[in-house]
């Protein structure tokens, strides 16, 4: 079954992190895995269950513990992209409890979860949990950070049929809380290749404190059109940064912990299929999302702790790659985990404000339940709407929607052909997603 996984996932070779998690699992006991952002822990997990779920088991069997909404769903698609043939659901807060009950009626090979969401369903005894012999605690130490202990202390001590842990975490813990269980658990131990790379160049931008907001706008329009993260240690100063660029007119998205699900993950789908090139952001955004490779990271406010710091760098400069960190500092800021000969940008000019993407992207209103799928999609625009292969981009499909990029010049044209057009028997619902 895992050489039909990677085949499917197109993956010739696993790294040495994954190569290695792959053999800890296989021995039976509990594991703790430790490895950076971007390293591939996601599939260092995914492929050794695969191999122990059972298809003459009618219950979950494998439970997946994540910090956020954005980390389950991207673990699901993963392990759809498989092709295992087991059912995989997610509930997460922000999703409708009904549908997750349904889903849950007939009950999933593998669930996944935020803690405050799976803790509500174990104590509405929506599903089995006498069935899990598996859990995984991706991302552990985050959910910690954002105060899911009880509980995950909770749905712990409800799972009596466990036979394996395995915790991962992006930075090396202290302590592991007692309410875990860990039994001489292997550790997989990768946190010495978090460090600042080669390939990624620090640069420091001086601001007066008054003048930080139009410095940044400043360097943003120097970047230019590159993919850029520009993250903050607060949601107002996110909401702050994206009203003053709204003003000059420079195309953006945000995300933080404040918005609506929906608009989280259109913002970050934007971002993912280019029609956004900046993200505003907290530090909920430095790790475990499924965000495409950044060419530059602007640090508007530095964050408290250099592990907080190196996961934010990590969204660049990777698998070789070249990338830019920008930290903007007034005078009386100072942080030991900056290098001394941080070298200086400068912004001696007026730079033109950055051209708007290339892409845009359309909402159409049927999705998954409507029995539409990728394939149906291409068709109706390439068929119907006259759109040229390479003018269409990423295609997401959703349970009740979808989202398409569409080259910026064919967008107009495409609207009005597709007016009054139908989707498998359906009235065409699309338009330009706000």
């Amino acid at each position: 079954m895992m050489e039909n996984a990677l085949k499917r996932l197109k993956i010739s070779a696993l790294n040495e992190m994954q190569e290695a998690s792959l053999n800890a699992s296989s021995k039976g006991g509990d594991v703790v895995l430790i490895a950076p952002t971007g390293s591939g822990k996601t599939l260092a997990f995914l492929l050794p269950l695969i191999n122990k779920l059972k298809t003459e088991v009618n219950g979950v069997q494998t439970l997946i513990l994540v910090p956020s909404r954005e980390l389950a769903l991207q673990i699901e698609q993963v392990f759809k992209q498989m092709g295992t043939g087991f059912k995989v659901n997610c509930c997460y807060g922000g999703h409708a409890v009904r549908i997750e009950k349904n889903n849950l009626a007939h009950p999933p090979a593998v669930l996944i979860g935020t803690p405050g969401r799976i803790a509500y369903h174990l104590e509405h005894q929506n599903f089995d949990e006498s069935f899990i012999e598996t859990l995984v605690l991706d991302e552990f130490d985050k959910s910690l950070e954002f105060g899911f202990e009880n509980d995950m202390s909770y749905i712990i001590g409800s799972l009596l049929s466990l036979k394996q842990r395995v915790l991962t975490s992006a930075t090396r813990m202290d302590e592991i809380p007692a309410f875990v269980k860990l039994k001489q658990a292997i550790e997989v131990d990768f946190s010495a290749h978090i460090q600042n790379k080669p390939a990624l160049q620090l640069k420091m931008v001086k601001a007066p404190a008054a003048d930080k907001l139009e410095i940044l706008f400043k360097l943003l329009s120097k970047i230019g059109g590159k993919n850029t993260l520009v993250f903050c240690n607060h949601r107002e100063t996110v909401d702050r940064i994206s009203d003053l660029l709204f003003e000059h007119g420079l195309a953006h998205d945000v995300f933080h912990g404040g918005m609506e699900q929906l608009d989280r993950e259109k913002a970050l789908l934007k971002f993912r299929n280019g029609s956004h090139k900046i993200l505003i952001t907290t530090d909920l955004a430095a790790r475990g999302l499924d965000i495409p490779e950044v060419e530059y990271i602007v640090h508007y406010q530095l964050p408290y702790t250099e592990d907080a710091y190196i996961h934010r760098n990590g969204r660049t400069a990777r698998m070789n790659a070249k990338g830019t960190a920008y930290a903007i500092l007034t005078e009386e800021e100072h942080y030991k985990y900056l290098p001394e000969d941080i070298e200086e940008e400068t912004l001696d000019q007026d730079y033109q404000l950055p051209e708007a993407s290339d892409w845009v992207t359309l909402y159409l209103a049927h999705g998954k339940k409507d029995k539409i799928n990728k394939v149906d999609i291409v068709g109706l625009l390439l068929k119907k709407g006259g759109l040229h292969k390479e003018d269409l981009g990423l295609i997401e499909v959703k349970d009740t929607s979808s989202y398409i990029a569409v080259n910026r010049k064919s967008i107009d044209k495409l609207l009005k052909v597709l007016s009054g057009e139908k989707i498998k028997g359906k009235k065409l619902k699309i338009a330009i997603a706000s």
